[in-house]
């Protein structure tokens, strides 16, 4: 039976190990990066110091709400040209939020109906497997046959 200190695997670990022990120690701001680096820390990546995002969602809302109210000039100058159909090219606020508000509506719908259609899929997959079961038990000896030759055919494929 072969030595398995002389596989190259063993060997090359060995080596790995040995160039690792001769190499020079990191400095202490070198270590002390690596100690504190993010990927090395597990809680790091679900939890941080510094708070994100908003905690008072009222006022979440009221910036979600009047963020329309800024001026963005570069975007009125960019709709000037394509055509307005308002005289003097101004951008009318009121049908600005309107539409905002109807594509929150579009998206709530568009968010029920994926939902719906899910738990429709789901229905149809159970009622689906209901009548498998139902015609299992009604004709089991057609079933093991059937598994059979799936079986065999299975078998002699390999």
């Amino acid at each position: 039976m072969p030595d398995p200190k002389e596989s190259p695997a063993v060997q090359s670990i060995l080596k790995e190990q040995a160039s690792q022990r001769a190499a020079p120690r990191l400095e202490a701001l070198d270590q002390g990066l690596e100690d504190t680096f993010p990927a090395s820390d597990p809680v790091s990546a679900t939890q941080t110091a510094v708070p994100a995002g908003r905690t008072d969602p009222t006022e979440a809302d009221r910036i979600r709400r009047d963020g329309l109210e800024e001026s963005f000039p570069l975007v009125d100058e960019a709709l000037r040209p394509a055509g307005s159909n308002h005289n003097n090219g101004d951008i009318d606020r009121e049908e600005i939020r309107a539409l905002d508000k109807e594509v929150e509506r579009l998206t709530e719908s568009e968010g029920e109906i994926a939902s719906g259609a899910v738990r429709v899929a789901k229905a149809e997959a159970k009622s689906y497997w209901s009548d498998v079961e139902e015609k299992i038990r009604k004709r089991p000896l057609v079933t093991v046959g059937i598994v059979a030759g799936l079986a065999y055919v299975w078998g002699a494929t390999r």
